[in-house]
């Protein structure tokens, strides 16, 4: 299983929302940069970046922050938030990330997720932000009636990376992972599926490595808050 510590960026910083709530912000003292070394020193390999400003307004985004990281660390970046065009993809992928999260687009745009996905084969992963089984777009701001599970059947044969499943009501919440949609998604799908959203503890590490099944999780607020050590998650990267 791989993990995912996370960096959700903002204004150059290293923020936390609640549930994708921008008035439920929590800013973090430590540069980016920083963190992302100090995860590099504990021996992880991986990395999940989210530009949340680009979420917002496309005109506005942290790619100065992420090509930083890729200078002083060698850690593989997951990148997402706002990537919405082929321009998009394509200037990022040539930053030297590992895989670009797509999320609107691909839900909005299949015949761009097809070709995206057959481009860049195995750079491209789609986020699946997901309320009540309900697809939401758009930084979780535009709700949907589209079911995850229905979405995941028509993209299933693409030559994807990864489906990175984000429950919202449970993000930054620190009260354990849906770990039942998370893992019927794992059983449907044919592409790696990632888990995020709500891990409070080592034991939900625990929990989402028995089920075999599940790829890899994505660790943020957790980490920050202290109730994860880094000491004791990196055991369970693989």
């Amino acid at each position: 299983m791989i993990i995912y510590p996370a960096i959700d960026l903002k204004d150059e910083k290293c923020v936390r929302l609640v549930k994708g709530d921008f008035n439920k912000q929590t800013t973090y003292s430590r540069s980016p940069a920083e963190q992302a070394k100090a995860f590099e020193d504990k021996g992880f390999k991986n990395l999940h970046i989210v530009d949340l400003d680009r979420t917002i307004d496309s005109n506005k985004s942290n790619l100065n922050i992420v090509k930083k990281i890729l200078q002083i660390t060698n850690l593989k970046i997951q990148l997402g938030g706002g990537l919405r065009t082929k321009d998009m993809i394509k200037e990022v992928i040539d930053l030297g990330i590992e895989n670009a999260v797509i999320g609107t687009a691909a839900v909005e745009n299949p015949e761009l997720l097809i070709e995206l996905s057959q481009k860049y084969l195995n750079k491209i992963s789609v986020g699946l932000d997901v309320r009540d089984k309900m697809i939401a777009l758009k930084g979780w701001k535009d709700q949907t009636s589209i079911s995850c599970y229905g979405f995941v059947n028509t993209i299933k044969n693409l030559p994807l990376k990864s489906i990175v499943f984000t429950d919202i009501n449970k993000d930054g919440m620190k009260q354990g992972v849906n770990i039942n949609d998370t893992l019927k998604m794992a059983e449907i799908s044919e592409i790696p599926v990632i888990a995020s959203g709500g891990v409070s503890s080592i034991e939900d590490i625990k929990l989402i490595k028995s089920k075999k099944k599940i790829n890899g999780v994505i660790v943020g607020k957790a980490i920050y808050d202290g109730l994860i050590n880094l000491n004791e998650l990196i055991k369970f990267d693989a």
